[in-house]
């Protein structure tokens, strides 16, 4: 095998890692403010946290692409990741508020499965960012991210229908449309980051 006579920049496979790893964090953040409802404000206030770090590790990796002269792969496909997975964490944060800013006193069933299905979709990320330096290995965790989307499409549908069925009052309907649209909006951002994980192999393969 061939060496690169320039050596790729390593140190943004572990800045991946560490970003994937807030992504999760608050991922299960979300999840656990679900489950411990009555727990919500202090939960909502470590996923605003989280948000903010996300940020931070987001323009750290920005100033290293910058920075660098080489890089592992392509950097508008670092740049797009970065910018998919800062894409969840916002909208993971969004959640969070909307369900304080809307005074919900209680969670749905659907809620809390969509909570789940982003967990496992953000877990699916991390396993891949692990992996990623090899280029190799990553469709499982692309498959099951696309799947899991399609999951939480069904789910996100039925529990829309179940809204106009049941003629509740309009004004909760609203907040409860508001509230699986961005649910849905966030799993369809770790899609996102499946299709750029899939694009990065396919370029190195």
């Amino acid at each position: 095998m061939r060496l690169p006579l320039i050596p790729r920049e390593t140190k943004f496979f572990r800045l991946f890692i560490e970003d994937g790893a807030n992504v999760l964090a608050g991922a299960r953040l979300l999840e656990q403010m679900l489950h411990n409802y009555d727990e919500r404000e202090r939960l909502a206030a470590q996923i605003t946290d989280a948000e903010h770090a996300g940020d931070l590790m987001s323009h750290d990796i920005g100033r290293q692409l910058e920075a660098s002269f080489v890089t592992p792969f392509d950097r508008e496909d670092i740049s797009d990741l970065i910018s998919r997975l800062d894409d969840v964490i916002d909208l993971i944060e969004e959640v969070s508020d909307t369900f304080i800013l809307y005074g919900i006193t209680a969670p749905t069933q659907v809620a809390i499965d969509q909570a789940e299905i982003i967990v496992r979709q953000c877990e699916q990320i991390q396993l891949a960012m692990a992996q990623l330096h090899t280029f190799r290995g990553l469709d499982g965790f692309w498959i099951e991210i696309h799947r899991l989307e399609n999951e939480g499409d069904r789910i996100v549908r039925r529990g829309i229908a179940a809204l106009f069925k049941e003629g509740s009052d309009p004004l909760e309907v609203i907040k409860w449309k508001d509230i699986y649209t961005l649910l849905e909006s966030a799993v369809d951002s770790c899609e996102d980051v499946a299709n750029i994980f899939e694009r990065i192999v396919l370029k190195h393969s």
